[in-house]
């Protein structure tokens, strides 16, 4: 029976990275197992490329589930690798201040219906990057847990976010669902291929 392993932390930033003082570099800090996207050009928001990208960093896990944090353009390159990718380690994923796909003419080809995976989407009523209606009508198409944390900006460290501690403990909790869920399948496999 192969051996298991629990799933690990994925970190998908958005454009230009999320520096030293973001919340997404002192979540992964918490994680010596996580893996981090990164991007060839941060400064070109290219979907297609972005989500390639998520899928070869995922690839690189040998196996293992991860449980997704993302940023900015970096839900959207997410929710697009997820909805290409039905066999993605992904199993759960945090999209904080997604960026509107609008502002870069690919609303088209993102997915327009639930996404596979067990999400949860984070809004701010004051994000530049993002209306909250519209935050909240991705969240529905998706069918993503919708949380609007008020006057926040766009979640990142110029609106004040370095640490974010409700990022870490739904990591945790999400850590420990997809453990739970893996270590159950796990001991029915066993059991099955002892019974074979």
């Amino acid at each position: 029976m192969p051996r298991f392993e629990p799933p690990r932390l994925l970190v998908v930033p958005g454009l230009n990275d999320s520096g030293p003082g973001h919340w997404q570099s002192w979540l992964q800090a918490q994680h010596r197992d996580a893996l981090r996207v990164r991007q060839r050009d941060w400064s070109e928001p290219d979907l297609e490329r972005w989500a390639e990208r998520i899928t070869h960093v995922a690839a690189l896990g040998g196996g293992r589930r991860f449980v997704a944090v993302a940023h900015s353009f970096g839900c959207l390159a997410l929710a697009r690798h997820l909805a290409q990718q039905p066999d993605s380690p992904v199993v759960a994923a945090l999209l904080v201040a997604p960026a509107e796909p609008d502002r870069f003419g690919i609303a088209g080809r993102l997915p327009p219906q639930r996404l596979p995976r067990s999400t949860t989407l984070v809004a701010s009523d004051t994000d530049p990057w993002m209306k909250p209606a519209s935050a909240r009508r991705w969240a529905q198409r998706w069918g993503s847990h919708f949380v609007n944390l008020g006057d926040a900006g766009h979640i990142n460290v110029e609106s004040g976010h370095g640490p974010l501690p409700l990022a870490s403990r739904w990591v945790q909790t999400a850590l420990q669902r997809a453990a739970r869920e893996q270590r159950i399948a796990h001991a029915e496999w066993g059991e099955w291929s002892f019974a074979v």
